[in-house]
C-alpha cells in the first residue's frame, strides 16, 4: 500500500502515512486515490476525532506529484484535470482536525496537503520549496494555499526562486508556515501530543472550530481556485520542454534560507 493508515481507539487519533520513501513520498494515482478513500472512512468513524498526516522515511514528507505519473486531459481549452486538487481532508469534507508533522523535503504538491492542515509541526531538517518556475511550469494552486497562512512577499520569494532557493524550518515558522520546529525525528511525537489533547475534546466543538477557522479563508480560496486552471493554461510549458528544464536542472545547488 503506497498509504499506511493506523487508527488508535484509545486516543481517538489516526496516523496517516505517506508511503513511497523511495520515491519521496510523490504522490501518484494510487496514493491521490487511496489519500480521498482515507479522507472519507474518517467522515464516518466517529472513533477517529483527530489526524496527524505524515511522510515514510527521513528524507521528505511529500515532494508534490510524482512525474512518471500519466494523468489523461480532456480535449477541451476550459478544464483541466489535476489530480491533486482533492487529495487533501477539507476537499473532501472532513471537518476533523488535521496536523502534519514534516521530516524532510516538503515541496511543489505538498501544498496541497499542507494547505488543508489545520497546523503544521516541522524537526529541523524540514525545508520547504517550489520548483515550479524552475521548470517552466506556473505555481498557482500552491502558491494560493501558502498565501494563506504566510505573507504575499514570502509566498512570492519562495514561488518565484524555485529550485534555487529552500527555506529551512526555522524560517517556516518564522513567517508563519510552521507552528513549531522540534529537533529532528521528533516532530510526529509532537504531533500526536497535540491531536492526543485535542481528541479529548468534545468533538462537536472541536470540528465547529475548525470549520469557524477554514471559513475565513474559504470564499477568497475559491475565488482564486476559479483563476488558477487559466493561469496555468497561460503559462505552462509544452510538457517536453518542462521535461527538458528537469533533466537539465535536477542536480544544481539551492541556497538555504
Amino acid at each position: 500500500m503506497t498509504l499506511r493508515t493506523e487508527k488508535h481507539p484509545e486516543t481517538g487519533v489516526a496516523v496517516v502515512t505517506l508511503n513511497r520513501p523511495d520515491r519521496l513520498n510523490a504522490i501518484d494515482t494510487a496514493l491521490a486515490s487511496e489519500l480521498r478513500a482515507a479522507w472519507q472512512d474518517f467522515r464516518f468513524d466517529d472513533a477517529v476525532r483527530a489526524v496527524v498526516l505524515t511522510g515514510a522515511g527521513d528524507r521528505a514528507f511529500c515532494t508534490g506529484i510524482d512525474r512518471d505519473t500519466d494523468v489523461p486531459q480532456p480535449h477541451s481549452p476550459y478544464s483541466t484535470d489535476d489530480p491533486l486538487l482533492s487529495v487533501g481532508p477539507k476537499a473532501n469534507d472532513l471537518w476533523k482536525p488535521v496536523i502534519a508533522a514534516v521530516t524532510g523535503m516538503a515541496c511543489g504538491g505538498a501544498f496541497y496537503l499542507l494547505g488543508e492542515a489545520d497546523f503544521v509541526i516541522a524537526d529541523e531538517t524540514a525545508t520547504f520549496f517550489d520548483p515550479h518556475t524552475t521548470y517552466g511550469m506556473v505555481s498557482a494552486y500552491e502558491s494560493m494555499h501558502l498565501a494563506q497562512r504566510m505573507p504575499p512577499g514570502e509566498v512570492a520569494r519562495l514561488a518565484l526562486m524555485g529550485a534555487a532557493e529552500r527555506i529551512s524550518a526555522r524560517r517556516a515558522y518564522e513567517t508563519g508556515l510552521v507552528s513549531e520546529v522540534t529537533p529532528p525525528g521528533a516532530a510526529l511525537d509532537a504531533a500526536l501530543r497535540c491531536a492526543t489533547t485535542i481528541a479529548a475534546y468534545p468533538a462537536a466543538a472541536v470540528q465547529g472550530t475548525v470549520r469557524a477557522v477554514w471559513a475565513v479563508t474559504e470564499t477568497a480560496r475559491a475565488h482564486a481556485f476559479a483563476q488558477a486552471p487559466h493561469l496555468i493554461a497561460l503559462g505552462n510549458l509544452p510538457p517536453a520542454e518542462q521535461a527538458e528544464l528537469f533533466r537539465a536542472r535536477s542536480a544544481r545547488e539551492f541556497r538555504l534560507r
